[in-house]
């Protein structure tokens, strides 16, 4: 998700590459049975951002981290039977 989230970015002007952007996940587990199975996923970005770039481009950064889970081959292959969310951090 963080290779399409910055590849979305970086198409709107923003720099997400070279230590931008950066992401931490953090998977819930939960026991049926005898197996662990894995129910939710939670990604935080972190974007490091100039203010100026920030104030010009925060329509675009808000857009961006609405829409691109739907672009991400991981999202649609997962999102049917694990529940993942993310969030944005601004450094």
């Amino acid at each position: 998700m963080t290779g399409t989230f910055g590849g979305a970015l970086e198409a709107r002007g923003i720099p997400a590459g070279e230590g931008y952007l950066e992401s931490d996940t953090l998977g819930e587990i939960e026991k049926e049975g005898n197996v662990l199975v894995i129910k939710r996923i939670h990604v935080t970005y972190k974007l490091k951002i100039d203010p100026a770039l920030l104030q010009e481009k925060q329509d675009a950064v808000d857009r961006v981290m609405r829409v691109h889970a739907n672009s991400c081959p991981v999202y649609r292959s997962l999102s049917g039977g694990i529940d993942i969310s993310s969030d944005l951090e601004l450094v």
